[in-house]
Formats: structure tokens, sequence, C-alpha cells
């Protein structure tokens, strides 16, 4: 077994695993798992920089990260940096700060690398499970960026769109620096037909509807199954593996658009980070369950940090 760190750095939030990884077998104990959210993409869209004060709030977490790390005296790290970080025009400042506090230079992958990333680590152990049906096709939703990957038992086709929770919340509703609560009628339609054109570009490299298990990824969709099973807290155990149907997603995802601020910081499973963009992720995990026909969905919490591990395993022998 090899003792690894994994940090995923994205656009709403940064995250690390430390495990110990047997690189033949695959098999994955982890050791730590915590998140953060930082909001590095603060405003990427609009101006294309990074904020000082969103790169301040990423340091910091890294700076906690780089103390578990130590103490559970990690053999190897492995950095990896997603949509917000590879769209900035200052990304050098990012870098540099992130190599003084770590040691370790972040890699500012494509969305195809990303996608792989999450392909392995969501269907890892899932290919074992006879009941579930083949190819997956493995969402990944995060704040910049989804990423689509249809594959067996290794990846056929992968496509990186920029649409995520943040990204669309910041481009359609925000209005005079505050999220509009709740949104308008034409405002979510707008938002609406931004995702349906992202699919449209995602269908022209991956054969979504060829997909027979959709394999659900990150925070927007581990919080609608948390809100699905009115759980009394986040509890990850009870999220990993939930399956939940298309039509409870759409009731969901309605709510959340009809909702305040304060009705979606109540519920008890949400994390005060995703409260304000979290209506914009639903919707986007109902829009691709719509385009598949996919009457479930496999929420996992294994997703591109596992996959970074395993990769970071594999390259120690």
């Amino acid at each position: 077994m090899t003792r690894v760190a994994a940090i995923d750095c994205g656009t709403n939030s940064i995250r690390l695993l430390v495990a110990d990884c047997d690189p033949v077998t695959g098999e994955l104990a982890e050791l730590d798992r915590r998140m953060t959210i930082v909001r590095l993409g603060q405003g990427v869209d609009r101006t294309g920089r990074l904020a000082p004060e969103a790169l301040e709030r990423t340091f910091a977490a890294c700076r906690e990260y780089a103390a578990v790390i130590k103490e559970y005296g990690a053999e190897r790290l492995r950095f990896v940096a997603t949509s917000a970080s590879r769209d900035a025009e200052n990304r050098d400042d990012f870098v540099r700060g992130v190599v003084d506090i770590l040691g370790a230079e972040p890699e500012v992958i494509s969305g195809d690398q990303e996608a792989e990333f999450s392909f392995t680590g969501a269907t890892k152990e899932l290919t074992g499970h006879d009941h579930l049906e083949r190819p997956f096709l493995v969402v990944d939703i995060g704040g910049g960026s989804t990423e689509f990957v249809v594959g067996e038992e290794h990846v056929r086709a992968a496509r990186s769109v920029d649409v995520g929770c943040v990204r669309m919340t910041e481009r359609h509703l925000v209005v005079d620096g505050a999220v509009t609560d709740p949104p308008t009628e034409e405002q979510i339609a707008a938002m609406r037909a931004d995702i349906e054109a992202a699919l449209d570009r995602a269908e022209e490299t991956v054969p979504l509807r060829e997909a027979r298990t959709l394999v659900g990824l990150a925070g927007s969709v581990t919080t609608v199954s948390a809100i699905a099973q009115e759980l009394p807290e986040y509890d990850s155990a009870a999220i990993h593996h939930s399956r939940i149907s298309r039509d409870r997603v759409r009731e969901i995802t309605d709510w959340l658009l009809r909702s305040t601020h304060a009705e979606r910081a109540a519920v008890p499973s949400m994390h005060p980070g995703r409260v304000d963009v979290i209506a914009a992720g639903a919707l986007v995990l109902l829009a691709i369950m719509e385009r598949i026909g996919a009457e479930e969905v496999v929420v996992s919490e294994h997703d591109i940090l596992d996959g970074i591990a395993h990769y970071a395993a594999s390259e120690v022998r």
C-alpha cells in the first residue's frame, strides 16, 4: 500500500483526500477526507482573473491541508486544479502560492483529463456490480464546468463544457451584485437554454444517450441526494450509492428555484457555501436526466479526488 495525498481545487471548493492505495488492485483505504468552500472562481467569468480574496481563502485552506499531509506522512502529493484556475489570466499567482505552501506545483489539467480522473474515481468500485448496466455515463457537476464521460471499465468518450453551478448562478441569477431571491421565470428560462446548448455541445463528441447507468458526482448532486432523503445532517455513508429518481430530482429542483435564501439555508444537510448555487446545480442535473431519459441517478461520493489518488499511487512503484 502506498500512502498518497490528493487535492482537487475546483471553482467552488478545495478538497483533500489522504489514503493508502494499492496501485495493483485499486483498493483505496481512506484516512482523511475534507472539503473547504473557497469560491476560487469568484467573478472569473466576468473579470477573467482570480480575485485576491479568493486566492487568500484558497491559500488558507492549503495551509491547513499541508499540516494534515505532514501528520499522516503521505509519500506523494498530487494537486489538481480545474476550471477557474485554467481560465484565469493571473493563474501564475495561484501556482506560486500553492508551491510556497505545499511544495508541489498544481497541475492545471484539461477538461478531458478532469473527466478521466472523475470516471476512474466514480466507477472503480462499481464495475463489480452486475445489477448496474453499462456503459456508465459519469457526470461531474462542478462550480465552473461539467464533465461528461461515457465508458465501461475505461473511458470511451469525454467532454467538458463550461456549465457549472457557480458559473450559471453568476451568469444568470446575479443582478447588481446579489443573487435574485428567488429567480424570475425569465432568468430560469435563460439558464435552462444555456444548459441545453451545453448539452448539445457535449453530444457532439460523447454519446450521452447510449448510457445505461447515470452516475452523478460532486456537491450539487450529493446535496440533492441529501435533500431527497430528508437527512437530518449531511451523511456521506447514506449519500454514497444512493439512487434518486428523475421525478424526485425535478421536485427538488422546482422547490430550490422557488425558494428564498433563508429557506435553502434552513435545510439541515445544506453546506452554507452551496445555498446560493445549489438551484443552478440541481437544474443542470435535471436537464441531463431529461436529455438522456435517465429514470434515476446513482450518486457517488467517490469522484475526481479518488481518481487523483489512484493515479498518484500508480506512479509510486
